[in-house]
């Protein structure tokens, strides 16, 4: 949010804090006016950004009533000016993300994207749904694909990308440059080696143990190991792992069909049943078990006590785990 950032707020800084490992950091800008954009830009490209991009994505009504995010797609010019100002205000290359209009009676993406283009974006980034229809519904791929072939510029196509062979099939279909993951990446967040390798992976529920307890750790050197930081890692732990637990192995030689028809994301699909009480607790959906989760693995000194103290919290849950169904995640996630 520029409006917080120019105001030095300390949260909005400290999303401007990139790992030595991301060789390819960009940040997100949410405002409506030109000047701010622009300053927020300079800070951002002052603090390592290699790109800087601007959120016309976001559907929460907090932000739209401000005329922030996807309410831009309703304002074109006034969109243009703003990639404008941006443009001229940094060396990097300036991005923004769209979806695919205001509603149904206002899909107007094309037009959007045109301007943006005109305006000096470097690249476009399309969420295949209206701002009405935020997640529910399939994304449309092929509106993607219309408007990746009108552009000059890259675009990169979004929604419903939970297997590699989803993200090659839609990238195929839609002749976009790239994909952009979201929730796929908070159930699966090895999605982007998977697409990179071109490989599904079935991880164990030991290997997927081993992940949330290295999220864990970076957790703990990112917020530290002292009462606030055990408090914040409480905090954020358990959202991340309302998200984990929603994996289902999904091979491609069983489920690439049924993709292509409908994308598994928005797919009601029937969870196998558990073969050990670890591999309950990683897959159950509610809340309360997320907490005890999340507390039991604050509480360990390391890898091996998480594990024994996670198995006997799994002994002692109900067999009942919150559905024997996937659903669609909810997601906070703007855009």
């Amino acid at each position: 949010m520029v409006r917080k950032l120019l105001g030095g707020s300390p949260s909005e800084y400290a999303l401007l804090k990139s790992h030595p490992d991301e060789r390819f950091f960009g940040v997100q800008l949410a405002d409506r006016q030109p000047d701010s954009l622009a300053e927020a830009a300079r800070i951002a490209e002052s603090r390592g950004a290699r790109f800087v991009d601007l959120n016309c994505g976001c559907p929460i009504h907090e932000i739209t009533r401000r005329g922030l995010g996807a309410s831009l797609l309703r304002k074109p010019s006034r969109l243009g000016r703003l990639i404008e100002a941006m443009r001229k205000a940094v060396s990097v290359p300036v991005t923004v993300k769209l979806r695919a209009g205001w509603s149904e009676n206002e899909t107007n993406v094309s037009t959007v994207a045109r301007v943006c283009e005109e305006s000096g974006a470097a690249a476009i980034a399309i969420h295949g749904r209206t701002r009405e229809q935020r997640y529910s519904k399939a994304a449309d791929w092929d509106l993607i694909g219309r408007v990746a072939a009108e552009r000059g510029v890259p675009v990169i196509g979004n929604g419903d990308i939970l297997t590699p062979y989803e993200a090659r099939e839609r990238m195929a279909r839609s002749g976009v440059r790239s994909v952009m993951l979201a929730r796929g990446a908070l159930i699966k967040p090895w999605l982007f080696r998977e697409i990179k390798t071109g490989h599904t992976w079935l991880p164990s529920p030991e290997e997927r143990f081993s992940l949330v307890w290295r999220l864990l750790e970076m957790m703990r050197e990112h917020f530290g190991v002292d009462e606030r930081g055990r408090k914040r890692t409480l905090r954020f732990l358990p959202w991340h792992l309302n998200f984990l637990c929603r994996y289902l192995p999904l091979p491609e030689e069983e489920y690439a069909e049924r993709a292509r028809q409908h994308p598994l994301l928005q797919s009601r699909l029937e969870k196998p049943t558990p073969a050990s009480p670890l591999e309950r607790l990683l897959g159950d959906g509610r809340p309360e078990t997320h907490v005890r989760f999340s507390e039991e693995l604050v509480a360990s000194a390391g890898a091996e006590e998480a594990l024994e103290r996670c198995r006997l919290l799994a002994a002692s849950l109900p067999e009942d785990g919150g559905g024997g169904e996937l659903e669609v995640a909810r997601s906070e996630v703007a855009g």
